[in-house]
C-alpha cells in the first residue's frame, strides 16, 4: 500500500509538473472559438474535423473497413533510372502463396497513358525506363506481407543506359518536356546596354519531398455493373474519375471517386495520386474483389516526383541607387522524365521572378529540361518559390554592390505608381499594400535598431556572426490554367433544419471545409454546429478543379455561397407570400437561427426549424446547387501577355539568425511575419496556415536535401536520410500577424485572400539571412553564393569561399 501511496504520488506531482510546463514555458494553444459570435465566417473556429484529429476518429485510407476477401497490391519498381527492359518473366510471382493476380503493361484494357494534360505516363513501363522507381508490374495477394514477398520474385533484366541527371546540360542538349516560353516587355536588350551598373548572377534552387504524413493510398470496390468506387487520398478526384475510367475503357459515370480528408497533400496528390488509383481498380476488375494499395515510404519517395529543382541565372541593369531599369532573367525547371504540370509550373516560376519588384524592360526565358528522374510535379507554390529566389538574390547581391541595406534597395524596387505593370502585362492592384505592410512590420520588428545591434556584434564577434533580413512576398491568385477557375456545390437542408453542404474541394488539413462550413452558416444565419460537410464525391459534385493554386476557399467557398444565397432567396419569396402576417419581403434576414423581417416594433422573427417546415409542407425545395467562375482572367500564351491573376496576396517576414562560421552550424533565433489575407475567413486557421507555410518553407531552402547517386537512384528516401523541420527548429522568437483593415480590392469571397501558399514563400528571409551573416565577414562588402537547400555544409564552404575574397 506504501508502494502504490508513492506510486500516486509521484505521478501526482509529474502531472503537476508538466501542467506547470504547459501553462509556462512551453507554447500555449490559441483560445479558437469566438465566444460572442456564432463562429461564422470572418470568426475563428476550431478545425471542423479537430476533435477526429486528436482522438485518432478520423478516417484515413489506411482505417477504412475491407471486406474479408479483400486484395493487397505491391508494386515492382524500376532499379534503374534509364534503359530498356529486355525481360520481365512474372511466372514464379503469379505461383507464390496467396498471389491471386499479376499486371503488367499489357494487362490494362484501355488507355496505357496517364499523362494527366500532356501525354508521356505511362501505366507501366512497356519498355522504355524512365527513372529509378517507375512502376514496371503490380502485384495482388491475400495480404500485403505476401505481396511485397512475392515481387522479389519477378525475373527482371533490363539493358541499363547512362542516365541524364543534369538539367542545364539537359538544356543545352535542347532535351525538352514542353517548348521554352518567353514573356518579354520593353527593349530589355537597349536596358542592357545603355546600364550605368549590370550585375549579374545564378543560383542552384534544390526541390522538396512533399513527406505527406499520410503516403499514396487507396482502396477500390468494383460495383455491381462494370465500374468502380475508388476511396483515395488525392487533391483532384475529378481527374482520377477520368484516369481510372480512360484505362478500365469504360465511361466516366461508371467510376466514384471519393475523398473524405488527406493526411497532408502539398500538392503531391494533385496528379500523382491517380496512377495507384488506376493500378487497383484494374486489378479490382480483373478479380471481381476489393483492392487497397498503400506505398511504403521508400517506395513513395522514389515512385513519385518532387517539387521542381531549378536552375536560374539574372543579368540586370541598375542604376546608382540600385533600381533596377531592366535585364534578363533565365529559369531552368528540372522536370523528371515527362511533362506531368510541369508547363504551368515553370511559366509560374516566370510570373513569379520579379516577386514583388518592378524589373522594368526584362524578358524573362523558362526551360523545361527534361532528365531521368521522377515526373517531377506541384508542390505548394507551383514554381512560384523557386521564380522568386533568382531575385531576392539580386536584390541582396545589388545592396552589396552599391553599399545599401539589402531592404533600403528593396523597397527602393516595389513595384509602385509608374512602374506598376509587371513583365508580363498585369497592373498590380493594392500596390500601396505592400509599401504599407513593410514599413509596419519594419517598425514593428525594430528592423533598424537591431541592424545595428547585430552589426556590433558582429564586428566584435569573430566566429558567430547574426544576419537579419526582411523579405516581401507578392503572390498571384488563380489557377493559370483559365479552365481551372470554376467549381462547384451541393446545399441540402433537412426537415429538421440541419444543413448538409458538399463542393468540389478536398480538405488535406488546411481547413477548407471548415471554412465552407462558415461561409453557409453565415448566409443562413446560423450557428456552425448546424452545417455539417460530407465527402467530397464525383457523384454529387462533378468536373472538378483540383484542391491546388490557393483557390480552394476562393473557388468552392463562392460556389457554397451561390448555392446558400440561391435557397435563401428562395426561403425569402414563400415566407412573404406564406405567412399571415405579412412579413416585409424586402427587408428580410437571417440571422440567430431566425427569420428577420422589419425593424423596431414592426419585427417579426420565425425560428429558422419553423421556417423550414413549413417550406417543406408546401412543397418548396430545400437543396440547391452552386456555381462559381472567376472572372476577369486572361494570357495569351503567344505573346506572353495577359492578366493570369485575378488578385495577389502580400506578405512580408523578418528573420534573424546566428551563423557559427567555421562549422555552417546556425541556429534561426527571430522570426516576425505580417501577412496579407485580405478580411480573414477565420483568423485562428489563417495564422496556423501562415505558421506552417513559413516552417515549411524554411525547411526547403535550409535542411530538406534530395541526394541521387550517379545512376539516378534517390538515396534520401526516408526520414533517417531527409530532414523536415521539427519543433526544435521553431524559432525562439515566432511574431505572426494578420494584417487588418485592408480588405481584398477585389470582389472575392468577403472580400478575403487565399491563404495556403503564399506563406511558404516567407520562409525566403532565412536564406537570405543566412546570406547577411555570411557577408559580415567581408564587412557587407561581397554577397556570398550560396546554392539551396543551405545545409550547414553549404554554409560553411560559403564562409570558407568568402573569407577568401575578403583577403
Amino acid at each position: 500500500m506504501r508502494t502504490l501511496t508513492k506510486l500516486d504520488g509521484d505521478s501526482s506531482r509529474a502531472r503537476q509538473e508538466l501542467h506547470d510546463h504547459i501553462q509556462g514555458s512551453g507554447p500555449l494553444a490559441r483560445h479558437t472559438v469566438d465566444s460572442t459570435g456564432q463562429r461564422q465566417a470572418g470568426s475563428s473556429s476550431f478545425h471542423e474535423s479537430a476533435e477526429k484529429h486528436v482522438t485518432g476518429k478520423a478516417a484515413y485510407i489506411d482505417d477504412l473497413v475491407l471486406p474479408a476477401d479483400a486484395l493487397h497490391v505491391a508494386l515492382g519498381l524500376s532499379p534503374v533510372a534509364h534503359g530498356t527492359l529486355t525481360q520481365l518473366d512474372l511466372s514464379k510471382v503469379k505461383e507464390a502463396p496467396g498471389v491471386l493476380d499479376a499486371i503488367t503493361f499489357h494487362d490494362v484494357p484501355g488507355h496505357t497513358d496517364i499523362g494527366p494534360v500532356f501525354p508521356g505516363d505511362p501505366i507501366f513501363v512497356d519498355q522504355e525506363i524512365s527513372y529509378a522507381g517507375q512502376c514496371l508490374f503490380a502485384v495482388a495477394a491475400t495480404s500485403l506481407q505476401a505481396a511485397r514477398r512475392a515481387v522479389r520474385l519477378a525475373a527482371i533484366s533490363i539493358d541499363e543506359q547512362p542516365a541524364s541527371l543534369d538539367p542545364v546540360a539537359a538544356t543545352e542538349r535542347e532535351e525538352f518536356v514542353r517548348p521554352t516560353h518567353v514573356q518579354t516587355r520593353g527593349d530589355w536588350q537597349q536596358a542592357l546596354t545603355q546600364a550605368e551598373q549590370i550585375i549579374e548572377g545564378e543560383l542552384f534552387i534544390g526541390g522538396q519531398e512533399h513527406f505527406y504524413l499520410e503516403g499514396q493510398a487507396c482502396v477500390v470496390h468494383p460495383t455491381e455493373d462494370e465500374g468502380v468506387i475508388v476511396h483515395t487520398s488525392n487533391q483532384h478526384p475529378s481527374e482520377t474519375q477520368k484516369l481510372v475510367a480512360e484505362v478500365l475503357d469504360i465511361p466516366f459515370h461508371a467510376v466514384t471517386v471519393e475523398v473524405r480528408r488527406m493526411g497532408g497533400g502539398f500538392g503531391g496528390k494533385e496528379t500523382q495520386a491517380s496512377p495507384w488509383a488506376c493500378i487497383a481498380a484494374i486489378i479490382a476488375r480483373r478479380t471481381g474483389k476489393s483492392i487497397s494499395l498503400r506505398l511504403p515510404r521508400s517506395e513513395d519517395m522514389r515512385a513519385t516526383g518532387k517539387r521542381h529543382p531549378f536552375y536560374n541565372r539574372y543579368r540586370l541593369a541598375i542604376d546608382a541607387e540600385g533600381v533596377i531599369q531592366g535585364g534578363e532573367i533565365t529559369v531552368i525547371g528540372d522536370c523528371g522524365y515527362s511533362p506531368d504540370l510541369s508547363d504551368a509550373i515553370v511559366d509560374r516560376a516566370m510570373f513569379h521572378a520579379d516577386n514583388a519588384y518592378s524589373l522594368g524592360d526584362a524578358q524573362v526565358v523558362g526551360h523545361r529540361a527534361k532528365t531521368h528522374t521522377a515526373s517531377n510535379t506541384a508542390f505548394r507554390g507551383f514554381g512560384g518559390p523557386q521564380g522568386m529566389m533568382i531575385i531576392e538574390a539580386a536584390m541582396d547581391d545589388i545592396a552589396r554592390q552599391i553599399g545599401e541595406d539589402p531592404l533600403t534597395v528593396r523597397k527602393r524596387n516595389f513595384y509602385r505608381d509608374g512602374r506598376e505593370v509587371t513583365h508580363y502585362g498585369q497592373q498590380v492592384d493594392q500596390r500601396q499594400l505592400l509599401h504599407t505592410l513593410v514599413e509596419t512590420l519594419e517598425n514593428d520588428s525594430d528592423y533598424w535598431a537591431r541592424r545595428k545591434a547585430i552589426s556590433d556584434f558582429n564586428a566584435a564577434s569573430p566566429v558567430i556572426k547574426k544576419g537579419l533580413a526582411l523579405t516581401p512576398v507578392k503572390f498571384g491568385i488563380s489557377f493559370t490554367a483559365q479552365h481551372l477557375n470554376q467549381a462547384g456545390a451541393l446545399l441540402h437542408v433537412y426537415t429538421d433544419g440541419s444543413v448538409m453542404i458538399n463542393h468540389g474541394g478536398t480538405e488535406m488539413g488546411q481547413g477548407l471545409h471548415t471554412k465552407i462550413c462558415q461561409v453557409v452558416a453565415r448566409e443562413l444565419g446560423l450557428d456552425l454546429n448546424k452545417v455539417r460537410i460530407t465527402a467530397t464525391r464525383t457523384d454529387k459534385v462533378p468536373n472538378t478543379s483540383p484542391t491546388a493554386a490557393s483557390s480552394g476557399a476562393d473557388l468552392n467557398g463562392m460556389a457554397a455561397r451561390d448555392a446558400a444565397s440561391k435557397l435563401r432567396e428562395r426561403l425569402f419569396d414563400f415566407a412573404a407570400e406564406h405567412f399571415t402576417e405579412g412579413l416585409d419581403r424586402e427587408g428580410m434576414r437571417l440571422e440567430d437561427g431566425m427569420l428577420v423581417a422589419g425593424r423596431g416594433e414592426s419585427e417579426r422573427r420565425v425560428p429558422w426549424g419553423e421556417l423550414v417546415q413549413t417550406a417543406y409542407l408546401n412543397r418548396i425545395s430545400l437543396s440547391e446547387k452552386g456555381f462559381y467562375a472567376t472572372p476577369l482572367i486572361h494570357y495569351d500564351r503567344s505573346v506572353g501577355q495577359g492578366r493570369p491573376f485575378y488578385y495577389y496576396a502580400f506578405g512580408a517576414a523578418v528573420t534573424e539568425v546566428s551563423v557559427d562560421t567555421l562549422s555552417g552550424e546556425y541556429l534561426v533565433d527571430r522570426v516576425d511575419i505580417l501577412h496579407d489575407v485580405g478580411d480573414s475567413l477565420n483568423p485562428a486557421i489563417d495564422i496556423g496556415q501562415v505558421e506552417g507555410g513559413f516552417i515549411q518553407g524554411m525547411g526547403w531552402l535550409t535542411s530538406e536535401e534530395l541526394k541521387w547517386n550517379d545512376k539516378g537512384v534517390l538515396l534520401s528516401d526516408g526520414p533517417a536520410t531527409y530532414k523536415i523541420p521539427t519543433f526544435g527548429d521553431l524559432p525562439a522568437i515566432f511574431n505572426v500577424s494578420l494584417l487588418e483593415g485592408h480588405p481584398n480590392s477585389m470582389a472575392s469571397l468577403y472580400r478575403s485572400k487565399a491563404v495556403g501558399e503564399p506563406p511558404f514563400m516567407l520562409g525566403i528571409s532565412v536564406w537570405s539571412a543566412l546570406r547577411d551573416a555570411l557577408s559580415s565577414l567581408t564587412g557587407y562588402t561581397v554577397s556570398p553564393h550560396l546554392d539551396t537547400p543551405a545545409t550547414p555544409e553549404r554554409v560553411m564552404l560559403a564562409a570558407n569561399t568568402i573569407r577568401g575574397k575578403a583577403l
